[in-house]
């Protein structure tokens, strides 16, 4: 099952074109699968070419990175790991954000023993703590650097002014934020900003948690458990609307002989060389799906007809609760 997919520089880190989010194996997207079943996804990825893997302490939480690190063990020499810090955990659930430098140091202590390794690839804080400076965060995180426990920092859905800010103490390899045809919003100044800074864009839920792939219509319902149930995007008047986005997706892959996720993945691929998405699936035919949009090729045709026809679609409803951009800074 060896696959080579391209690989694309993400700030100074070199990995494959497409990652792999693995959130959805333990959290948000209930039901869960069997942790074996996980771990075999997980090294059916590597064999395929996969080498870029997402985790976070909160995910779980500590079960994701527990996974995580089980199943990559063997991998450990070809497989990147990136890890999050940034929430207060108590009795097992997230309690707002923390950008303290005990409390970074702590969840990084944590997330070597779970993930079994002695160095974190990559470590972005999660969301940022407007109460912390962010120069103490990026100082720590460059202390971490020097003890050998980390070895590339990032950010998560943090705003211009804060990368630039981090990045003059600790130079900022990623950061990761939602973005796909219909998340956009970091189009106007996050990305000019990375660019002008040469820092990498990780695109989480670049499938729009899964409405982009066409699976998801007026009449699915979710578990509570399910991070959707409670979605404005995902509502029903919500989904019957946006659905003219999956069937422009749909429309370009017909033609292309793809699939409406290969095309919003290879959207995001091409818009700037340095974006590299990790879709999350816990499902081995949408891995290679997934997968198969790296070798996918949009014209430059296909990408003003994408733009054209996206453009005159209005999607309906925000990407979270008010309650959830609160209590996490999204």
């Amino acid at each position: 099952m060896n696959t080579t997919i391209a690989t694309r520089k993400s700030g100074t880190l070199e990995v494959s074109a497409i990652g792999l989010g693995c959130m959805g194996m333990t959290y948000s997207y209930a039901p869960f699968p069997e942790k074996k079943d996980m771990i075999s996804l997980l090294a059916k990825a590597v064999e395929m070419g996969v080498n870029f893997f997402d985790t976070a302490e909160v995910y779980g939480p500590y079960n994701n990175e527990e996974l995580v690190g089980e199943a990559l063990k063997p991998f450990r020499n070809k497989v990147v790991i990136a890890t999050k810090f940034g929430f207060n955990i108590e009795d097992g659930k997230m309690k707002g954000v923390t950008g303290k430098p005990e409390r970074i140091r702590a969840a990084v202590e944590g997330s070597l023993k779970r993930l079994q390794v002695e160095t974190i690839d990559l470590l972005y804080q999660h969301r940022v703590d407007p109460t912390v400076p962010i120069e103490d965060v990026a100082g720590t995180v460059k202390d971490l650097i020097a003890e050998g426990k980390v070895k590339h920092f990032g950010l998560s859905e943090a705003g211009a002014n804060t990368i630039r800010r981090a990045h003059a103490v600790l130079p900022v390899t990623a950061l990761q934020s939602e973005y796909s045809l219909w998340t956009r919003q970091h189009e106007a100044e996050i990305i000019p900003t990375i660019e002008e800074l040469g820092i990498g864009l990780v695109a989480f839920s670049p499938l729009g948690k899964g409405f982009l792939t066409g699976a998801i219509d007026e009449k699915k319902s979710f578990e509570t458990q399910d991070i959707r149930y409670n979605l404005p995007r995902f509502t029903q008047e919500a989904r019957i609307a946006n659905k003219a986005l999956v069937d422009l997706l749909t429309a370009i892959g017909a033609k292309k002989n793809a699939t409406a996720a290969q095309i919003a993945l290879a959207w995001a691929l091409a818009q700037k060389p340095w974006i590299v998405p990790i879709p999350g699936t816990t499902k081995l035919h949408r891995l290679q799906e997934n997968i198969g949009a790296a070798s996918l090729q949009l014209t430059t045709e296909d990408l003003a007809e994408i733009e054209k026809a996206s453009a005159q679609i209005t999607i309906v409803g925000n990407r979270y609760t008010e309650a959830q951009e609160r209590a996490t800074g999204l």
